[in-house]
């Protein structure tokens, strides 16, 4: 008993050092030069939670000292000049993932040709990647959770720069088939920016500024069927690949700047480095910092996938898994749909013959100068739905955003099943990776607000994880199943985004507004506070009834 009246002790201090402030009081110095103006302060669960894990506070706090959390030096410090060049460097790491997956649809259709491939290996290349990227999703995660988010990052670049120079000379389909799964399992890891980017933006309009990561892999999908257009008729898919893997030398040249998470370093007990991160910041932004104490939770046990399925998490986790599941079965069957059928011909043809592909799977076409020009117009439908996303997500809320994603590509794909030109399939297509593209984002964001700080990256890794296994089947529907029957293929991506919409509204956290959470028990405590608010509302109507 006495382990759980000291818990609601460290609790309720908080509580009420952060209520006794009618606003922040902000000093324009130092950490060295304020003296003890600025300390710091690790406060770790002292109690047992519901997994039984344990800790103690680590200093003590008077009843009137002012304190401030990470999320409230944040708000002080805002959104500025710092945010602005960390979306660069984390956003150099997603122009190339972006290439990376946008040289899939690429790279099939020319070694069908050149290598005279069956479709279900031409199939392999694309799922060969996606199936390192679900290996390495995970164990990534679990790096960043234990090791940190920027050694977790540099680490997943370095790995994929390696092996995407080395697939650029494989002298078979063998080697490049484990090549380019290497590759994966490195590129598994660079969704770990977005974990790393959140933990340094403010509360208010979170939403809009990782939407700036997304701007990054939009310009990376367009540049890589640029580079295509420029490269392929000439040098060929080797130099392709090898130019394609030269924005993860960029990055690594800048990765140096990236600071470590100052919410890691507070969960890890590294206090004082957290209060350097916060001042850096704040220096760069031209802001003061907040006077009083850091404070946070200590975790020591960090990255368990048990984690994610506790009571309070179980409901999320299973239907985020879905919605990633979905969305990027969704997205990458769009991008590899968009070759497939402008190879294909008229569409009229393809569906009233019911196979594309009917008389030998050696049959093949080089994607023309056609091909690319309408390939980059189905690409730059990436810029749209940022734009259209952006604007939904800070107001109609992150799980209605998702719902409209979804319900919306389903909307676009219905025209597929008709007999219509390819002037019409183009803008069909255009619509409907706008709208999944931008989901995908919503995605991005949704996770990370929703996991607290000991397991978001792990959740993003896994989350990612379990997308790749719907990127990995993806390639089997979208260019093996479509010569079979084109109106089967379309009909699986219509019936998956339905689901995924469904998923969406049934989310049970909204995370508009809501800050970061340190830890599970951050969470179990404002779960108690809102209990006790709404108790003490229940009984004070009732008193004056």
């Amino acid at each position: 008993m006495d382990l759980w009246s000291r818990k609601d002790n460290v609790t309720d201090k908080r509580r009420t050092n952060h209520e006794g402030r009618s606003g922040v009081n902000l000093v324009g110095h130092s950490d060295e030069d304020q003296g003890t103006d600025n300390g710091i302060c690790t406060i770790a669960s002292a109690g047992v939670d519901s997994e039984g894990r344990q800790s103690a506070t680590v200093c003590g706090l008077d009843q009137h000292e002012e304190t401030f959390t990470v999320d409230e030096a944040l708000e002080a410090i805002g959104f500025g000049k710092f945010q602005w060049k960390m979306s660069v460097v984390t956003g150099l790491s997603w122009v190339a993932d972006a290439m990376e997956m946008m040289i899939l649809s690429i790279l099939a259709p020319q070694l069908h040709c050149e290598w005279k491939l069956p479709s279900y290996q031409v199939a392999l290349i694309t799922s060969v990647v996606f199936a390192g990227m679900s290996v390495g999703s995970p164990l990534w995660g679990n790096v960043s959770d234990t090791y940190g988010r920027k050694t977790g990052l540099t680490m997943c670049i370095c790995w994929a720069l390696t092996y995407g120079v080395l697939s650029s000379l494989a002298p078979v389909y063998g080697w490049l088939l484990f090549l380019r799964g290497l590759v994966g399992f490195g590129i598994g890891g660079v969704p770990q920016s977005v974990t790393l980017y959140s933990e340094f933006l403010p509360v208010k309009s979170r939403g809009t500024y990782i939407m700036l990561i997304a701007v990054f892999w939009a310009i990376g999908s367009v540049f890589e069927v640029l580079l295509a257009l420029l490269i392929m008729p000439t040098l060929g898919w080797r130099w392709l690949l090898f130019f394609s893997s030269l924005p993860m030398a960029v990055f690594l040249c800048f990765c140096h700047w990236l600071p470590e998470s100052a919410r890691f370093h507070l969960l890890t007990g590294k206090t004082r480095k957290a209060m350097e991160t916060l001042a850096r910041i704040a220096k760069d932004n031209g802001k003061p910092m907040p006077k009083g104490k850091l404070v946070g939770n200590q975790q020591n046990e960090r990255g368990r996938i048990k984690d994610l399925f506790t009571p309070q998490y179980r409901k999320t986790t299973l239907l985020l898994w879905f919605i990633w599941f979905a969305n990027a079965f969704s997205y990458y069957g769009i991008v590899l749909l968009t070759t497939e059928l402008f190879q294909a011909g008229p569409l009229c043809t393809a569906i009233q013959g019911a196979k594309i592909e009917a008389s030998c799977s050696l049959e093949c076409k080089y994607l023309t100068s056609s091909d690319y020009k309408d390939l980059l117009w189905t690409t730059l439908a990436e810029f749209p739905g940022i734009l259209l996303i952006v604007f939904a997500i800070d107001r109609i809320g992150r799980k209605k955003s998702l719902a409209l994603c979804f319900f919306m590509f389903s909307l676009c794909i219905l025209p597929l099943f008709a007999c219509i030109e390819r002037l019409s399939v183009t803008i069909c297509i255009f619509i409907a990776r706008a709208f999944i593209s931008a989901g995908f984002q919503v995605a991005f964001v949704y996770t990370p607000e929703v996991y607290p700080t000991e397991m978001r990256a792990l959740a993003m890794g896994t989350s990612s994880a379990v997308s790749r296994v719907g990127a990995l089947i993806t390639p089997f529907v979208a260019q093996v199943m479509l010569r079979q029957s084109v109106s089967a293929t379309l009909s699986f991506y219509l019936i998956f985004c339905l689901l995924g919409g469904i998923a969406s509204l049934l989310l049970p956290i909204e995370t508009l507004g809501r800050g970061l959470q340190e830890s599970c028990l951050d969470q179990e405590a404002g779960q108690q506070t809102a209990t006790t608010k709404q108790t003490n509302k229940t009984a004070h109507s009732s008193n004056q009834r």
